[in-house]
């Protein structure tokens, strides 16, 4: 018979993997051989799994991305696309967060970035890294927002881009920008210098961003946290990953 007592106190301790395996358990007499030493490990093990399967949820829901089933695993390494697997495998491991240092994803519309962007955040919660994908006009639109507000709300974004450990801004630098929208993108860039890393998804090699930053000098600052801690990867294909996939617009 069940003990209803604990029961109850497992559920309240909000341990409801070693609940399932507890009742598991006591209903099912393959165990009853068993040591109570391995049936407890069974108990912890169910629990243990559960909540960081749990984690990873909440990892990957909060992490807002354009695509939550892209994987290291599923990047498609055709002849044309000219991707360096191990470069790729070897950044998977996350070697890249623990050093802070940032991607940049370069190619063509269509060819992959975001996919390859998203798996790499992927596995990073897999890896228990917070993240936040995002495209840049929601960002320098969230930030313009919070500028205008006279409660603060401004430094409380930036603040709240600080503590993201992977940052995956897409369609970087897709348009000129103006004066101030560069200063919020010097603004984010400095808060997580050397604290944190980001991914960039252009379509532009980095040598064509000084001019899409407007100002020389906030350009030379924002180019210079950049590229020195980054890795490049060039997303190439003659056919595009859209097309490959019968996806059309």
């Amino acid at each position: 018979m069940l003990n209803e007592q604990t029961s109850a106190k497992l559920a309240e301790l909000k341990l409801s993997g070693m609940l399932e395996s507890y009742h598991e358990q006591m209903t099912n007499k393959d165990y009853q051989s068993m040591s109570f030493e391995d049936r407890f490990n069974l108990m912890v093990d169910l629990e243990y799994s559960r909540r960081k399967n749990n984690k990873l949820q909440r990892l990957i829901k909060a992490a807002n991305f354009r695509n939550s089933t892209a994987s290291i695993e599923d990047i498609e390494y055709h002849t044309d696309r000219n991707l360096d697997k191990n470069l790729i495998l070897k950044l998977a491991s996350g070697i890249y967060l623990e050093d802070h240092h940032n991607l940049i994803l370069m190619g063509a519309s269509g060819n992959g970035k975001t996919y390859i962007a998203n798996a790499f955040g992927m596995q990073a919660c897999r890896q228990h890294y917070n993240v936040k994908y995002i495209r840049l006009p929601e960002l320098l639109d969230e930030l313009t927002i919070s500028k205008n507000q006279a409660d603060g709300s401004f430094r409380k974004i930036i603040n709240k881009y600080k503590k993201v450990q992977l940052l995956i801004i897409d369609e970087w630098l897709l348009t000129d920008l103006s004066l101030e929208n560069s200063t919020f993108l010097l603004e984010i860039i400095e808060s997580r210098l050397k604290t944190a890393s980001t991914i960039f998804c252009s379509q532009f090699h980095p040598e064509g961003w000084h001019a899409k930053l407007g100002n020389p000098q906030i350009a030379d600052a924002i180019l210079d946290r950049i590229i020195h801690d980054s890795y490049q990867i060039l997303v190439d294909g003659k056919v595009s990953m859209r097309e490959r996939h019968g996806i059309h617009n």
